[in-house]
Parts: C-alpha cells; structure tokens; sequence
C-alpha cells in the first residue's frame, strides 16, 4: 500500500475509533440511572452506588490485558471481543432491573460490560499511538473525546427514554424504565463498536508519516521500553499516581453529578410540583448538567492534549490539578451553590477529568516508546481501576463537604508529584 493510501486509512481507522469510544462513554451518565433504580427498588445509596464502582475498577484491569492482548493478537481481535461484552453486559443491566436483582445488574454493568468497555478503550489508543507519532496529543485526544462526550448522547437522552418506559402508581415510582432504556442501548453497542472495530490494524513495521522525524526528546520504536523495564523506572509509578489522583476527584464529583445538580436545582423549582412532576423537572436538571458537562469531558480532551503537544504534558497535568484543587475547595466551602453557576464549573472540572485521560498516553509514549505502548500504558489504566473504587467511595461514604475537600487534597498531592517529575533516562544509558 502506498504512503497515500496509508495516510488515508490512519485517518479512517482515528473515525472508527471515534465511534468506540463515543459508545463506550455512555457509562459516565451513569447517575442518571441510579435515582430511579433507589427509588423503585428500594436499593441503598452504596449498594447502588457499586455498580459504578465495579465498572471502573474493572475497566482499568481489563484495559491493562487488553493492551498486552492488543500486542500480541492484534487491534481488531481486541476491538471487536469488547463491542460483544459491553453490548450483551448493557442487556443483561436491563434484565437486572427488570427482575429486580441487584446482582444481575451487577454481573450484566458493573463485570461484563465493564469488561468490553476496558478492551474497547485500550485499543483505539495504543493503536493510534502506532499510527500517528507525529500527532500523538491530538489524536489520542481526539480518540477519548468520543469516550468523554459519550455520556452526552446518553445523559441527554437516557432521561427521556427512562420517563417513557417507567410507570407510577399514584406518587410510588413501580417500574423505573431502565431496563428499556438498557435493551436497546445494547443494542447499538454491539452494532456500532463491532461494526467499527473491523477497521482496526497496526502500520506496517517501521512506517513512519511523510516528512515526519521523529524528536530527539521522545523515545524512538527502536528504543521503547518493554513493560518490565518500563514499571522498574520510578517515572512509571509517578504517571500512574497522576493518572489515578486526577481520575478519582473526577470519577467522584460524576458518581453524583446528577443529584447534586437536583439539589441545587430545588430552590428553583415550583413550589407546587409534586410527585412525578417534580421527579421529572428534576431529572431532566440533573440529566442537563451530565449532558452539558460531557460534551466539555469530550472537548476537554481535545484541547488539553492539543496544547501538551504545544506546551508540555508536565505543564497540563501541572495546571489541571491546581486549578481543579480551587474548585473542589468552593464548591465544598458553599462558595458555588447556584444551579447554573455549578454547571459551568462541572464543565470545566470534566474538561480536565477528561484531559488527564487524553494527555496520559502521549506522556507515556515520550517516555517509555511506542512498541510496547499497549502493555506499558495498559496497565497504567490500572490507575483508573483504583480511582474507580477510591473517588465513587469517597462520595458515597462521607458527607458531600467532606468528599469534596478529600478530592481537593488529592489534586494537591497530584501537584506535588507533577511537579517533581523529571523523564526517564534512556534504558541503556
């Protein structure tokens, strides 16, 4: 195939990938969901709350085998087992609503489709990474737009869809109408990332964009680090501390994002709304904030990794944890506590949410290579497997003042290590 032709099919194989993610994302509107399973099965704030934590600590697990498995089998094979385990997972949620059974939904959201969503995510990335070296930010951030801004698609419309499909008896909710919402989602999952998974495949050996050499100050192919010479390096362990800091004040705030935007949104509401009224006008408030805020998580990935390819990985993440800290600290204190003034303020904290996940695999590629990318930052997702347990537990066990100031203090923590990082030697220096 022809340099031309090889440029055209990078950029088709970065739309696919684009159609992934966007699909994969959905699982951050996530909050939409829970206030409507509480309430028509009587299930707990944490033991709902689990779902989500189960997911995203199996995503990251599943993102490092699936990275090792993208090596050594290949993107496509990757791509499209994920598309079959999140599709099928998304049904089975749906059964677990149905039926009421927690478990179920556990084992359909929170492990099968946790599964697919962690082999789906690691393989546009450590793919893209292999094609575009001359545009790693952009593209990487291009590719976790679509995760970001997935949860759009479904935190604007899965409200809709639940209010249609569920059914009151008098001021009692008795059917939630997730489990529709679920069934076709999956769908559409398993068409759409299975269909797009079959344009997956690495460049040929050696390939390299025309015109492009590659910089002294990143590590060529020839020269990448293996996984265990990359995780004996203190560098690694300081870029997964970062990853997972940054992720668990994110993944925290979204775990809630919709009842806090209802709280705040209850002054304004109508006093004379009652009953399922007022559960609508304040899921579509909720719902508002997860859907606005996720197009930002998407473009908040885009930008920041467009500007570290300009300014610097060290210097986003530097920027992204001190202004995030400020943030955390004035919602918490009650500074922010208008509606619309927190929706703008989740926007710019999903933004960098967001940019953290599509600047962190440019940054490990600098450092360690892209040979072995797919193993190396495959399980540095397992960052997000403990910021999937430690930020959603945070919010759902301490007071929401508290959990907030505890994810204030982790965006300093994640400060402190950015500052300090300096990039590995060469490994045979």
């Amino acid at each position: 195939m022809s340099n031309e032709n090889l440029e055209s099919k990078r950029w088709l194989i970065a739309g696919a990938a684009v159609i992934i993610q966007l699909c994969l994302g959905t699982v951050y509107a996530w909050s939409v969901f829970k206030k409507p399973l509480m309430t028509t099965h009587g299930w707990g704030e944490t033991q709902t709350q689990l779902t989500f934590i189960l997911l995203m600590g199996i995503i990251g697990c599943a993102a490092a085998f699936g990275g090792t498995l993208v090596d050594k089998k290949g993107p496509r094979f990757v791509a499209t087992i994920g598309g079959v385990l999140f599709g099928l997972g998304t049904i089975i949620a749906g059964i677990g609503d149905q039926i009421g059974s927690i478990f179920v939904l556990y084992l359909g959201f929170g492990v099968i489709a946790a599964l697919g969503n962690g082999f789906g995510y690691v393989t546009p990335i450590a793919t893209l990474i292999r094609w575009f070296p001359d545009k790693r930010g952009l593209v990487t951030g291009l590719a976790v737009m679509g995760f970001g801004a997935g949860a759009f698609f479904m935190g604007q419309i899965a409200p809709f869809m639940i209010s249609k499909f569920q059914a009151f008896d008098g001021l009692v909710m008795v059917k939630s109408g997730v489990a529709n919402t679920f069934y076709i989602w999956g769908v559409i999952f398993l068409v759409l990332v299975v269909a797009a998974a079959q344009m997956f495949k690495n460049p040929p050996q050696g390939w390299l964009p025309k015109g492009f050499t590659p910089s002294v100050t990143t590590v060529s192919a020839a020269d990448s680090f293996q996984f265990g010479e990359a995780v004996k390096r203190p560098q690694w362990w300081m870029l997964w501390a970062m990853l997972c800091l940054n992720v668990s004040a994110g993944l925290g705030l979204i775990s809630q994002l919709s009842p806090i935007a209802q709280d705040l949104y209850k002054p304004l509401v109508d006093p004379s709304l009652m009953g399922e009224d007022l559960v609508k006008v304040l899921a579509i408030a909720g719902g508002t904030v997860v859907a606005v805020s996720a197009i930002f998580n998407g473009l908040g990935r885009l930008f920041w990794a467009k500007i570290s390819d300009n300014i610097g990985r060290k210097a986003v993440f530097a920027t992204m944890f001190a202004t995030q800290a400020v943030l955390y600290v004035l919602v918490a204190a009650g500074i922010i506590s208008n509606y619309y003034l927190f929706l703008i303020v989740a926007c710019y904290l999903l933004a960098c949410y967001g940019g953290g996940f599509a600047t962190m695999p440019a940054f490990a590629a600098d450092a360690f290579g892209p040979t072995y990318i797919g193993k190396v930052y495959g399980f540095m997702l397992t960052a997000w497997s403990a910021a999937g347990i430690i930020g959603p537990l945070v919010f759902a066990q301490l007071q929401r003042g508290q959990a907030l100031y505890v994810a204030a203090v982790l965006l300093v923590l994640g400060l402190i290590i950015t500052a300090v990082y300096t990039r590995p030697a060469h490994k045979n220096a």
